[in-house]
């Protein structure tokens, strides 16, 4: 059999279908393209899989006993990083996983293993400043909001983190480049993804003064006068600065 173009709807769960139905198939796979990027060829034709739930699960369980119990965890990391061709390397993960009963992910020889172990270092680090820049503000409904703009899809990443954090506060991380969000509701203890009815929200950067409480135009006013009268000009150092503030994550932060 020739090999197959599969698509699919974009979704982890979908991808792992797809490896599913591979697998099924005893086909090659050609390429595995998200159904909403894909653009037909001329002479180019396309299988799509559907997204089932039970085919990603025994994939995953199938992973796990060769791998260990973080590999669903991991997978998903490198997924979310959404950078061109990584189903293409959680397939050839995948591939070579199902034939060894040792962690491949332990094989850095391999440049395509290499490449899926520094995307999932990427995507620990945007996590990881997103727990740091996340800025919340009030709204007068009493709703704390955050806005950011990611390099990567990281908002999935985030709940756990901020459930914890502020479990009696209601508030929504929204992503203005993805155009959804993460609402936490502070009565049913759970987080929700949402969509809101906007436009043009990836040029947001900051609540107007309209959406937010006096009180909190207060504090926003009190923390810059702080910022500014701690700085010291003679000592700054910018390089290192940036290093640990990255100027992409300036336009949400309030001292900036």
């Amino acid at each position: 059999m020739s090999a197959i173009l599969f698509t699919y709807d974009a979704t982890f769960e979908g991808l792992l279908s797809v490896i599913f139905e591979r697998y099924r198939l005893k086909a090659k796979a050609a390429d595995i393209i998200a159904e909403d990027v894909f653009q037909q060829q001329l002479f180019s034709e396309a299988t799509h899989v559907e997204t089932e739930p039970a085919h990603a699960k025994r994939v995953i369980a199938g992973l796990q006993k060769r791998a260990g119990n973080d590999v669903a965890k991991w997978l998903k990391k490198v997924f979310l990083t959404e950078q061109p061709g990584t189903e293409r390397l959680i397939l050839h993960y995948v591939e070579r996983q199902m034939e060894s009963t040792s962690d491949v992910r332990k094989d850095a020889g391999d440049p395509k293993i290499r490449k899926l172990l520094q995307l999932h270092q990427q995507m620990g680090r945007e996590v990881h400043r997103m727990h740091a820049f996340v800025r919340f503000q009030e709204t007068p409904d009493g709703m704390f909001v955050a806005l950011i703009n990611p390099d990567f899809n990281c908002l999935p990443l985030l709940g756990e983190h901020f459930a914890a954090r502020y479990p009696a506060m209601e508030w929504l991380i929204y992503d203005t480049k993805r155009h959804y969000g993460l609402h936490w509701n502070s009565d049913l203890k759970k987080a929700d993804f949402i969509t809101l009815d906007t436009s043009n929200d990836g040029n947001l950067r900051q609540l107007s003064s309209e959406m937010l409480t006096s009180t909190e135009s207060d504090y926003q006013d009190l923390w810059n006068v702080y910022f500014k009268a701690v700085d010291i000009p003679e000592r700054r150092n910018m390089k290192l600065h940036l290093q640990h503030v990255p100027k992409r994550y300036w336009k949400y932060l309030t001292e900036k």
